[in-house]
């Protein structure tokens, strides 16, 4: 994709990947342009979202972007904790990040989901105001929805490897009683 074409996807919104009563509603961070200019989640080639997601037994096979409305028929969703694109994270302010868990909790209260996964610790700590939380499973509860914070699965995060991830990531499918599709 030419620059100018992912430039072009600044601020765009792309839709979740949501229903009502999943297992995960996993919670990215906010799209990427490629995200933005694909309409697809976690779509730059190296996130590592996709291979995780198959490494942990979420689904039975590696699943690409383009395939994300997939997700439902296995008891899983996507969402962003803020909804425009940018080019890095780092573009996002306090407040937006603020402002988007409480649409968070707004869509979490309505769709009411098992488990809320949040791709993101930092996201995760901004967003609900926790500056202590670490990776794993979480204190606070929206209604009887579970939150689990997850690492970053973007490629810029040396310090989780894909398969430290999927080992989380697996725990969380567990703790979500959803099968390992993989087995």
């Amino acid at each position: 994709m030419r620059p100018e074409e992912l430039e072009s996807a600044r601020d765009r919104v792309i839709p979740d990947v949501a229903a009502a009563g999943l297992g995960v509603l996993f919670c990215g961070i906010n799209p990427g342009l490629m995200s933005a200019a694909t309409g697809h989640h976690f779509a730059r080639p190296g996130n590592r979202f996709w291979p995780v997601l198959r490494l942990s037994g979420f689904t039975p096979r590696r699943l690409a972007p383009s395939e994300q409305d997939e997700l439902p028929s296995y008891g899983l969703g996507i969402t962003n904790v803020v909804a425009r694109a940018t080019a890095r994270a780092d573009e996002l302010s306090a407040e937006e990040f603020r402002e988007g868990g409480r649409i968070l909790v707004a869509k979490v209260e309505r769709l009411r989901p098992r488990l809320l996964a949040v791709v993101g610790i930092t996201a995760y700590r901004t967003a609900f105001g926790d500056r202590r939380a670490t990776i794993g499973p979480q204190e606070r509860t929206i209604g009887a929805t579970r939150i689990w914070a997850l690492p970053n699965p973007s490629g810029l995060n040396a310090h989780w490897t894909a398969q430290t991830m999927a080992e989380e990531f697996g725990r969380l499918r567990v703790a979500a009683d959803m099968p390992d599709r993989v087995g």
